[in-house]
């Protein structure tokens, strides 16, 4: 398997999705985060975009946000409960497995997802995570958990022109839980997970910035 050409695709697709403006219907808002969503085109679900500022640099931000084994992630984000290595492809693409706790009181169970993750940097300082679902022969379906499927994912890290301070945050999921979960629980679930997801990141930020 091309790990390296599904990233770079994965990467243009988002690059798309935090370009595009159209169809966009907002669900939730708080003093961190708007969420938005659309259908996806991936699969029968829906794609969800978090726009936010927080209080940080995009490194400080990123060094938060980084998808990797012992990282500051697992200690913040209440939807990622261990993060695996399974395969190293080269500096910027890795295969990782993620396992999510239970959730909604007890509705959803258990998860892991088996994604390709790419990290890219663009020239104006923007720092991203890509990634999307693959099969890996090192990681099958393991016992206790639902496999869940990721389509093209992740976070823009933007700086702020003249707020050093600042970065402004996207990010993007559609994610397919797996299982036998009723619609309803599914479109609760995401607009409320991101808004705590944005929440917690600028809680993880600012007590990072004071370390």
């Amino acid at each position: 398997m091309d790990y390296r050409h599904i990233a770079n695709t994965v990467a243009d697709n988002l690059l798309n999705y935090s370009k595009d403006e159209s169809g966009w219907k907002m669900c939730k808002k708080t003093n961190e985060v708007a969420v938005f969503w659309r259908p996806s085109s991936e699969f029968s679900g829906n794609l969800y975009k978090g726009e936010g500022i927080i209080i940080g640099s995009p490194e400080k931000v990123w060094t938060c946000l980084k998808p990797v084994p012992d990282g500051l992630r697992v200690k913040w984000d209440n939807n990622v409960k261990k993060f695996e290595l399974i395969q190293s492809i080269d500096d910027e693409v890795s295969v990782c497995r993620t396992v999510t706790p239970s959730a909604a009181m007890g509705i959803i169970s258990p998860r892991d997802f088996v994604d390709v993750v790419l990290v890219k940097r663009y020239e104006d300082g923007t720092i991203t995570s890509n990634a999307t679902n693959v099969g890996h022969p090192g990681c099958p379906p393991q016992p206790g958990y639902v496999r869940g499927f990721n389509h093209p994912c992740g976070c823009f890290c933007v700086p702020i022109p003249g707020e050093p301070s600042k970065t402004q945050l996207f990010s993007f999921f559609q994610t397919d839980l797996g299982g036998y979960l009723p619609r309803s629980v599914v479109d609760s679930f995401f607009p409320s997970s991101m808004t705590d997801f944005y929440n917690n990141l600028t809680k993880a930020v600012k007590s990072f910035k004071e370390n």
